[in-house]
């Protein structure tokens, strides 16, 4: 039996607000994770070492390949929530070939920040890139919980525990 398993993740659809918007959009760049570290130095200590301190902001951007007016009138309104959803099917192989296949999905909602009018040029198609601002992301995979954060709800969640319950407690919040 095969040691070796590889996951291929390779194409998606994506969704906002619940309408599909297969085929529409040529790339989406979800939002990366960062850790906020806190440097600690101390007398005694003979290094230093850093801490958690937060989560640094979460971006994402979703280039479109063409323009659809159902997304730039929602990408106008710095005010209004937008929810995005990016399904994806997860492949794995093995020596033997194909051996599972589930759903991987991202749920993000923000506010756009930047949404282009488009460039246009003879006999090509114009491409729109639009950033948004995310405050809630989520990703399961195969029905699991990866993790979840809620920026405005100081929630944190990894594998389903919520890793930011005390300090929430602590904080009267």
């Amino acid at each position: 039996m095969s040691k070796i398993k590889i996951n291929r993740l390779t194409n998606a659809n994506i969704y906002m607000d619940g309408n599909n918007l297969l085929g529409r959009a040529e790339e989406i760049q979800l939002p990366q994770i960062k850790h906020k570290m806190a440097d600690h130095k101390a007398l005694g200590m003979v290094g230093s070492a850093e801490f958690f301190a937060g989560i640094d902001k979460l971006e994402s951007k979703i280039k479109w390949n063409s323009l659809y007016t159902e997304v730039l009138k929602k990408a106008a309104n710095p005010f209004v929530a937008v929810q995005i959803q990016a399904r994806a099917s997860l492949e794995t192989y093995n020596s033997m070939g194909k051996l599972a296949e589930v759903p991987a999905v991202a749920y993000l909602s923000g506010t756009f920040k930047e949404f282009p009018l488009g460039n246009l040029k003879p006999g090509d198609n114009a491409e729109y890139e639009t950033t948004m601002s995310v405050n809630y992301a989520k990703l399961i995979v195969d029905g699991e919980e990866i993790f979840e954060i809620d920026v405005l709800e100081n929630i944190y969640k990894v594998e389903g525990v919520d890793i930011l319950t005390v300090y929430r407690a602590n904080i009267g919040g």
